[in-house]
């Protein structure tokens, strides 16, 4: 895996694309706001620009909130559970068993059960059952009495199944953020933002978002007596960060504020989660998408998400405490299957082409998806990876490259799948083994006409181009003001040239550490995380270089020292 990743370095650089912010925009955003012209250009390059809505970003507490009678059908919805719960019916939540789906379904379980419902859990296993709503699993709740299904991260396009359940006698909610296909599913209530009847003004919610307003309108509409659904938005905040959507609108409030739940241990299930990682009052958007989420992610790659829900519903610390274990025990697993399977897909990939679509019988399904993800990270393109079962029935994750939609290029395979689904950035798909052959060439044909080559080309988005004597504590600490940091919101992205290099080493698994320095600045530490190979082509001492960096505090037994994270190196 490290000499995959310097290949890749050697073969396609990054560019590096500074973003052009006019000045004048910039000096009245300072001047507005009384931050530092470095902090206004980063939020301008964010497309913040008016005062009010930099306010608004900066602000650690309140924020931007959408009135959740908007979504399609949340009304109809609501009421629909009411009176389920006046009659004592018994409700389903039916989630996905990603980190979306488990986090959404553990609120819908929580909230409704905390209103008096009669409530259960359903979710998929992976392996047996595959995404989404299933025949069988339907025929199985009807028949244990269940009269209202409320769906999770799925059901967008469930038409069959959506049918089936209403001829069974239970009544169908769709809460849901999923694209839609041809045409709309047909339950008691379709909420989906990418509806194009809704009137809602943001369409990045996620489905843990999605339930969240859900029980906002409820609370907003029946005003249950010490009801509140603030205490939920860690849930969200899980649900937003693992499954990438934008990090900016509403989005930004209820990640911000769930982030602060989380940190604050108030959640017995993370608590456990979090033991061991150090977080010490504090819990970024890159702790929960690379530490946390991978953790809860492996029950439903490797054996059940119903473990992840169990995690976030539970309110026993021992048993919180053993999921916990468990969870880390399968990340480790998935870790090792994940290298593996990596190996095997980039050895077929070999010479590859606008997109790469590669497959085997017996790979594992839980992993395809990050398997897909390390595809385009090598290579730079769209990336599908297909396991096919002994019945020659194939299950698929695609990825994506920024500004190009998976979704567009997997519609012009539809005669060749048998079904397909996701975002822009990510799908999934089954294609049966005889028309795999087929589906590739079409797959390949469509992303050719679609992507624009510049879209091939790696990147970085820089900031602004600043000397290293800038980067000291109060400017570290401005720039932390501008967190949750992911989609929509990338951390701020600096360059500097003409860079000494005083030492230099390899640290970990082949990172590269050096001590940089320019006139007028003080010696700063930088790591570069898998860029130890780096390290041959650098001259310590007498050599300089270019670099591109994320500014940070590192916290280490109770001292800060600022560090310089590496994203690129130019050796000049």
């Amino acid at each position: 895996m490290t000499m995959q990743s310097s290949n890749w370095r050697a073969r396609s650089p990054l560019h590096w694309q500074v973003r052009s912010i006019a000045q004048q925009q910039v000096s009245a955003l300072a001047g507005a706001l009384g931050v530092s012209p470095l902090a206004a250009t980063v939020l301008c390059g964010r497309g913040v620009v008016e005062p009010e809505q930099a306010k608004a970003w900066l602000a650690s507490s309140g924020g931007l909130t959408h009135d959740p009678f908007l979504l399609p059908d949340v009304e109809r919805a609501i009421d629909r559970l009411h009176l389920a719960i006046q009659r004592g019916e018994r409700i389903c939540f039916y989630g996905d068993y990603d980190v979306d789906g488990m986090a959404a379904t553990s609120l819908h379980f929580l909230f409704w059960r905390s209103m008096g419902a009669q409530a259960e859990v359903y979710i998929p296993h992976r392996q047996e059952e595959g995404y989404g709503l299933h025949e069988g699993a339907i025929r199985k709740l009807a028949g244990r009495g269940v009269s209202l299904l409320l769906t999770a991260d799925c059901g967008t396009t469930s038409y069959k199944e959506i049918e089936l359940a209403r001829s069974l006698g239970m009544d169908v909610i769709v809460t849901d953020h999923h694209q839609l296909q041809s045409r709309m599913p047909e339950p008691l209530a379709f909420i989906n933002p990418y509806r194009p009847d809704s009137a809602y003004p943001f369409r990045g919610l996620c489905s843990g978002g999605l339930a969240y307003k859900v029980a906002e309108a409820f609370v907003q509409k029946y005003r249950p007596a010490g009801t509140s659904v603030e205490p939920y938005r860690d849930l969200v905040a899980l649900s937003s960060i693992a499954d990438l959507v934008p990090l900016t609108d509403e989005n930004r409030t209820l990640v911000r504020d769930g982030l602060a739940q989380v940190a604050q241990g108030t959640r017995c299930g993370i608590r456990a989660l979090t033991r061991d990682l150090g977080l010490n009052g504090t819990c970024s958007a890159g702790t929960i998408g690379f530490r946390v989420a991978p953790r809860l992610n492996a029950a439903g790659r490797l054996a059940h998400a119903e473990l992840g829900v169990r995690l976030l519903t539970t309110e026993s610390e021992p048993v919180a405490l053993q999921l916990a274990q468990e969870l880390e025990n399968l990340n480790r697993h998935r870790r090792e299957i994940e290298e593996e399977m990596t190996r095997e897909a980039m050895a077929q990939a070999g010479d590859p082409r606008p997109a790469i679509v590669v497959s085997a019988k017996g790979w594992h399904i839980g992993v395809i998806g990050i398997v897909a993800a390390r595809l385009v990270e090598r290579y730079h393109r769209p990336a599908v990876v297909v396991t096919f079962d002994a019945q020659g029935i194939g299950k698929g994750s695609v990825r994506g490259v920024a500004g190009f939609d998976v979704c567009r290029a997997l519609q012009h395979c539809e005669p060749d799948l048998v079904a397909f689904g996701g975002h822009p950035m990510a799908a999934g798909l089954t294609v049966r083994e005889e028309a795999f052959a087929g589906f590739r060439h079409r797959f390949e044909e469509a992303v050719e006409g679609l992507l624009d080559g510049a879209q091939l080309v790696p990147s970085v988005d820089v900031d602004a181009e600043v000397g290293l004597a800038a980067i000291q504590f109060p400017l570290v600490r401005e720039l932390e003001r501008l967190e949750p940091f992911g989609t929509g919101n990338p951390e701020p992205t600096l360059m500097s040239r003409g860079i000494s290099v005083l030492e230099k080493r390899v640290v970990g698994e082949n990172h590269l550490k050096l001590v940089l320095r320019q006139p007028g600045s003080v010696p700063l530490d930088s790591i570069g995380f898998r860029m130890g190979s780096l390290a041959d082509t650098i001259d310590e001492g007498s050599g300089q270089i270019d670099a591109v960096f994320t500014p940070e505090l590192n916290e280490w037994k109770g001292s800060s020292r600022i560090q310089l994270r590496l994203r690129d190196v130019r050796v000049g």
